[in-house]
């Protein structure tokens, strides 16, 4: 892993040939006398990534981290989602494939999350341009850039820029820029070939990447293609999360109800064991007479919580052409193309059913004129009636294009331009099972027969065995459906930039200049299904959301070399937004220094500001509702005081979200500063250390479900858990009683959250980077480590509260403070072998994520920190044909064990999974061409 200049990261960006001016004359100044230096005229951008030039002479006043294909491969990372996690500073908590809102709300997607910010803060380009948004948002909240869909056979390398760029990039890179340069160029055709599997089963994979190329006169295409078979590993493949009796605590061990049948008190009435016994067949057998602790006994399963999967199926293929001609000396036309095409299957969990009202109450409960009295019935449907747990998929067809097209050129001998036009769209077809509500409430409770006048629920007249009877399949198909949506989303940028690169002499050089002025339009539709928006499904009313805006942007920077050895750069831009009848906008600037003292020793700093208006979702969406479940903390607090929440009587309640936009929100801004040093004491030793500052200002995030429940029970009861007194007439206070909906009986109902305007939120920290190369006569190698320790990382949700500590004890939220990773690398012809080690620092238990720690009782808040390695080989038989083999979780390493996490499948799995050992095969077969790297 290599770092490079601000302009060598983006290919197309308006920086690029000023600094590859830069880097040539650094070069010719800095080098002299090295065998392996090339002449400053054929030093291209993407030379300098793997260049022997130290790194002080070509680095500039902010850092970037370049991981290139040997990086990827060698560290035996076998996934884009992978590769970015790997990256130290990507730490932020995002979907899992295992995550209820990611099946939800983005199924099969993918995200990245630089300093912990949110993925809708970090930009995500290809080839240095703009691509659709995944047309469903994040969470249901924000809008975000999909990669699992980017083709890592086609990676050339991987750029991220951390801290605001936006002065140079656009509104949208507040916390970093993340840039996938794909290959631009193959002499011969490269088939690769790979199988993988897990060493505890499941999961199998097959994935296929081509690349050819061809000139034709002044005509010059690159063509590739990737094509994967990825098949679903299930829960219950693994022992960790295959039943209930995981759990940590007696309470979580509980089986599943199945069938459930409680009076009004939610007092279990019991079905008798011979009822249950009768049932045991269903669930593959695992359905038997179980107890609750201070509710009673039912029907239910330990195992049926393992239908679920850990890794989706995914089978697609994905295609990259780039071209290009000259049409003239000074004039040459160019055009990329992608196109996508995948299928992703994913199961978060099998149907359920209890009365749900037709206007979409919920709570459940019915006078039974059979039994004369108030009753709730609840039931999970088994594989057996569903036919097959296929049935079950979450589907989603995903077609994604991308084309850009240009020209270039020189004008006036000094004068680079380029004008560019980038279209990029993606489409999906995604279907959820759903229970049809009516017809499932018909099929087991019959017709209402009105309103019953004490309790003010409905009558129905239901024989409980109806209950406790098996659905026959037709019955199963009668009260299902699919709801399928046609999500969309668009994004298109008309450009063009010109550069001079010496622009005017200074005491250091020439001066350079960079300009671009942009015309962009972005658009969203969820398309769903209408009767998903309705009260139909069951516990399932969605939202819709559709927009569009556009924006103009004029930006420029000027690189000036002071002297020899000092460089300042400044950048500035406008960006114009026009959404909801509102237009916003603001002047953004940037300005970076660098000082050389000694030819070996760089340092550096950069200053940015930024501006960004809010997503298109946060704005559009529509009115919605889902369900989710939540810590009643007030009751808790109040009725079973001293008793822990996991086994209090109203924990884990269900409830119903209402949420829906915001068009008055404010633009976010932010503040950054980068300062630190490069030292390169000769060219096989370079050493960097960064620090980071981050200051955004009225950013938008949706109100957390759990943090709003403990900010209503702290400020309806006058304290928090440890006794600090909490304003009852406070802002938060105020608002957060207002979004909690409590029935009668005081029983909680639901909450209504929405994006607001968040006051602030910081992030300080420092990154660590270090790269070393030792040739001896055993072969050579090479050590790249990295590591980010984040000092601070605050949050404040409204002006006037209390800042909350991220990393403290009982913050509620879910980051690491450090991440650190290594790779070390052994190479003589004809073989390389690599070792890459990740370290995690310490995570919050999922007490102290729920905010329940108490360390005057001895309680422990931590999660230690957790180690994974990958190795990796590849045997070079001649030099158009290699083999590797590369193995994940080289230990078999499982989830750390955390006691508090009660909820299933019983592992934080924002960071970890059960997947355990990989091993993955390729063969590699060159035709024609230079030799394969080793």
């Amino acid at each position: 892993m290599r770092r490079t200049t601000l302009a060598a990261a983006i290919a197309c960006g308006i920086f690029t040939c000023i600094t590859a001016a830069g880097n040539a004359r650094a070069q010719d100044q800095g080098t002299a006398g090295s065998e392996d230096k090339p002449t400053g005229s054929a030093l291209e951008t993407i030379v300098v990534t793997g260049s022997r030039i130290p790194r002080a002479q070509v680095e500039g006043p902010a850092p970037i981290t370049v991981m290139t294909a040997a990086d990827i491969k060698n560290s035996g990372l076998m996934s884009v989602p992978d590769v970015l996690r790997a990256m130290t500073q990507n730490g932020g908590e995002t979907q899992s494939q295992q995550s209820s809102s990611g099946a939800d709300f983005s199924p099969g997607a993918q995200q990245v999350d630089l300093r912990g910010l949110g993925p809708n803060h970090t930009l995500v380009l290809v080839n240095g341009r703009r691509i659709a948004d995944f047309p469903l948002p994040f969470k249901g909240r924000s809008n975000f850039t999909d990669i699992s869909n980017i083709p890592i056979g086609l990676i050339d390398r991987v750029e991220i820029l951390t801290g605001s760029a936006s002065a140079v990039y656009g509104s949208d890179a507040i916390a970093g820029v993340v840039n996938f340069i794909l290959k631009d160029s193959a002499d011969g055709t490269t088939v690769n070939l790979r199988y993988g599997g897990t060493s505890r089963g499941g999961g199998e994979s097959a994935k296929l990447d081509i690349s050819t190329g061809f000139t034709h006169g002044d005509f010059n295409l690159m063509f590739g293609a990737e094509l994967i078979d990825q098949k679903p590993l299930w829960a219950y493949d693994r022992k960790i999360q295959d039943s209930t009796a995981d759990g940590p605590t007696a309470r979580s061990q509980t089986a599943r109800r199945v069938f459930l049948r409680t009076d009004w008190y939610d007092d279990y009435i019991d079905p008798g064991a011979a009822t249950c016994a009768s049932l045991a067949y269903l669930n593959f057998g695992s359905t038997g007479y179980f107890n609750r602790r201070n509710y009673g006994d039912f029907c239910g399963s330990q195992t049926s919580i393992g239908y679920g999967t850990i890794l989706s199926g995914r089978k697609g293929i994905n295609t990259y052409t780039t071209m290009n001609m000259p049409l003239g000396d000074d004039l040459k036309w160019f055009a990329d193309v992608q196109l996508g095409y995948s299928k992703v299957k994913l199961f978060r969990d099998v149907e359920k059913w209890s009365y749900m009202a037709p206007d979409g109450n919920e709570e459940g409960y019915f006078y039974n004129q059979a039994t004369d009295q108030v009753e709730y019935w609840g039931r999970q449907f088994t594989p057996e009636e569903m036919g097959g747990l296929n049935k079950g998929f979450i589907e989603n067809t995903q077609k994604t294009f991308g084309f850009t097209t240009g020209f270039k050129g020189t004008l006036l001998q000094n004068w680079d331009w380029e004008a560019s036009l980038n279209h990029s769209q993606y489409h999906a077809t995604i279907s959820w099972p759903q229970i049809v509500a009516a017809a499932a409430n018909n099929l087991f409770l019959g017709p209402q027969l009105g309103i019953d006048d004490d309790s003010g629920y409905p009558i129905f007249n239901a024989d409980p065995s109806r209950l406790y009877t098996p659905l026959t399949r037709a019955e199963y198909d009668s009260i299902f459906a699919r709801t399928v949506y046609h999500p969309k989303s668009q994004s298109d940028t008309l450009a063009f930039s010109f550069s001079n690169i010496d622009l005017f002499q200074l005491p250091g050089g020439g001066a350079g200049f960079a300009g671009v002025v942009e015309y962009g339009f972005q658009s969203y539709n969820l398309r769903p299904d209408p009767l998903a928006t309705e009260y139909y499904y069951y516990s399932w009313k969605d939202s819709d959301g559709h927009g569009s805006r556009n924006r103009w942007a004029a930006a420029g920077e000027l690189r000036m070399p002071l002297l020899e050895r000092l460089s300042l750069s400044v950048a500035g831009r406008y960006d114009r937004y026009n959404f909801a009848g509102n237009s916003v906008g603001k002047l953004t600037w940037s300005s970076g220094l660098e000082w050389r003292p000694i030819d070996s020793l760089l340092a550096r700093a950069s200053y940015g500001t930024a501006f960004r208006a809010p997503d298109l979702h946060y704005v559009f969406a529509g009115i919605g509702n889902d369900e989710t479940s939540g810590n009643d903390y007030y009751r808790c607090r109040t009725d079973e005081p001293g008793v822990d929440i996991t086994d209090c009587t109203w924990s884990d309640q269900g409830l119903i979200r209402t949420r829906a936009g915001n068009r008055k929100l404010k633009p976010e801004t932010s503040t950054s500063w980068t300062a630190g040093l490069v030292w390169s004491p000769w060219s096989d030793l370079d050493v960097s250390l960064d620090y980071f500052n981050i200051d955004m200002r009225n950013q938008v995030q949706d109100l957390s479900t759990d943090r709003l429940l403990q900010l209503e029970a702290n400020c309806r009861i006058g304290s928090d858990v440890n006794g600090n007194p909490v304003d009852r007439n406070s802002p938060s206070c105020v608002d957060a009683i207002g979004r909690v909906t409590r029935l009668p009986s005081g029983r909680l109902y639901g909450v209504f959250v929405n994006p607001i305007n968040v006051a602030r939120e910081k992030t300080n920290g420092v990154d660590l980077s270090a790269h070393y190369k030792l040739e001896t006569r055993v072969g050579d190698f090479h050590f790249n480590g990295n590591y980010t320790w984040t000092r601070r990382h605050s949050f404040q949700q409204y002006t006037g509260d209390a800042v909350l500590d991220e990393f403290a004890v009982n913050s509620g939220f879910d980051i690491p403070r450090n991440k650190a990773s290594a790779t070390v690398t052994w190479k003589l012809d004809p073989w390389t072998v690599s070792l890459h080690g990740e370290r995690l620092g310490r995570l919050p238990n999922s007490d102290s994520y729920d905010q329940i720690v108490d360390l005057s009782a001895g309680e422990k808040a931590w999660i230690g920190a957790t180690y994974r390695y990958n190795l990796s080989g590849q045997y070079r038989f001649n030099d158009h044909m290699q083999l590797s083999l590369s193995i994940d979780n080289l230990f078999d390493k499982m989830p750390p064990k955390d006691p508090t996490y009660t909820a299933y499948p019983y592992y934080d799995i924002s960071w970890f999974d059960s997947v355990g050992r990989s091993y993955y095969l390729q063969f590699t077969w060159k035709f024609g061409g230079s030799p394969l790297s080793n």
